[in-house]
């Protein structure tokens, strides 16, 4: 029996680069985001490679509880089962401590809610297959920047929530939050271009990482084909920090 894994947010950056991993490991794959599918070419592509045998879209909006159940149970209605959640969709709106009700309110619908009622609308089809729901965190769940304050608790508060998926609903169901550091994305190339040297300063980020790299979504979507593997079952209500060591550093290289 082929398996199924759901990815939200993964139009583009690390949600699109965990489809096309779980894809090349054999699975059936439905995917989401907020844009309509006739405004991503790359999601496109994939329809036309694979067919809708071995890839699904639903247009998302993880911020509206309908949509997130409609998303769900569509994908389990086109392939008949889910083993896999992938609760990816998120985003930094980088507002401080000081932020408005309006923008923390937006963070945590965005960033904490969503992977929470992902997981519990999932919980029914991924107790039949006896799944496993991925989450992404982040490195600001662990240190942060100024600026980030609703952002960083929302991802904080994920750590938590794996947690008590695991002990609550296992051992049908367990539970991993990924924490990534800084992934080579589309989001994070338009950072460096928002500096007056955008090369300077990718080259000096790149420095700040003992590995010198950046981190790549398939070093993140391999991790998830891992997670979701027999080989990792026993991998249940913790997080892994995937940042290149760049935690490791009490500062940055000049």
């Amino acid at each position: 029996m082929t398996k199924v894994a759901i990815v939200t947010g993964s139009s583009q950056g690390i949600g699109l680069g965990v489809v096309k991993c779980f894809l090349a490991a054999g699975y059936q794959v439905a995917s989401c985001s907020e844009k309509d599918f006739s405004q991503i070419p790359a999601c496109q592509e994939l329809l036309a490679k694979f067919g809708d045998a071995r890839y699904f879209y639903q247009k998302c909006d993880v911020t509206k509880l309908e949509d997130i159940k409609s998303f769900i149970d569509s994908a389990y209605q086109h392939f008949g089962r889910i083993d896999v959640l992938v609760s990816n969709a998120g985003a930094n709106v980088f507002k401080g401590v000081d932020c408005k009700v309006e923008d923390f309110e937006f963070n945590f619908h965005l960033n904490l809610r969503s992977h929470w009622y992902a997981a519990k609308c999932a919980k029914p089809y991924l107790e039949q297959s006896h799944g496993c729901v991925l989450v992404t965190s982040s490195n600001h769940a662990f240190s942060t920047i100024p600026g980030c304050a609703p952002y960083n608790m929302t991802k904080r508060a994920l750590l938590s929530l794996v947690q008590s998926i695991t002990i609550e609903w296992g051992p049908q169901v367990r539970a991993v939050a990924i924490a990534p550091g800084f992934i080579d994305t589309e989001g994070n190339q338009a950072w460096f271009n928002s500096h007056s040297d955008p090369q300077a300063v990718r080259e000096q980020t790149v420095q700040n990482h003992p590995v010198k790299r950046l981190g790549t979504v398939e070093d993140i979507g391999h991790l998830c084909v891992f997670l979701a593997s027999e080989q990792a079952s026993f991998i249940a209500g913790t997080t892994i920090l995937i940042d290149g060591g760049r935690s490791c550093l009490m500062q940055d290289s000049q």
